[in-house]
């Protein structure tokens, strides 16, 4: 079963999270706290969203889609940015990868937004060769292109460390 998240689903979100982290090679990167989940997800001004896969024989949590709007200037309507899928290992297998990728389909055929797309870790052949399954398309004529921490600062003008 594929359910939107609530509230109470925040902690084992955050679970999700930090196993995606881990899966990826990159633990310490999951910073998010519960409170900034919560706020993003059920604040006043959502900026994100969420599904969950739940088993339907235990209706425990196995998996998640986080997502957010993003928006094509070409296309003149809005798209849905899948930030992380994740189904736990032990889920594998049983189609809720696909559960979860097809409820975000139909939220885009449903609101007439015209992609859903994500990115994938290269070294992720089981992830790449799953979306490919699925008719899913690499972009490979375009580059993602990231800017944090100093980088970040110094172009917004800002030194790292001073208050200014």
């Amino acid at each position: 079963m594929i359910r939107p998240a609530v509230p109470a689903d925040v902690p084992v979100l955050i679970d999700l999270i930090r196993e995606l982290a881990e899966y990826e090679k990159a633990p310490q990167e999951a910073k998010a706290t519960p409170e900034q989940l919560h706020e993003a997800l059920f604040g006043p001004h959502p900026a994100a969203f969420a599904h969950l896969a739940v088993d339907d024989e235990t209706g425990e949590p196995v998996g998640m889609a986080m997502w957010f709007l993003n928006f094509s200037t070409w296309h003149g309507v809005h798209g849905v940015y899948l930030e992380d899928l994740y189904v736990r290992p032990t889920a594998r297998g049983r189609g809720h990868g696909k559960a979860l990728l097809r409820e975000l389909a139909r939220i885009c055929r449903e609101r007439g937004y015209t992609r859903l797309q994500w990115w994938v870790l290269n070294w992720n052949a089981p992830a790449i060769d799953f979306y490919r399954s699925l008719g899913a398309r690499p972009m490979d004529d375009w580059t993602v292109y990231r800017m944090e921490g100093q980088a970040l600062a110094e172009l917004a003008g800002v030194r790292i460390g001073s208050d200014s």
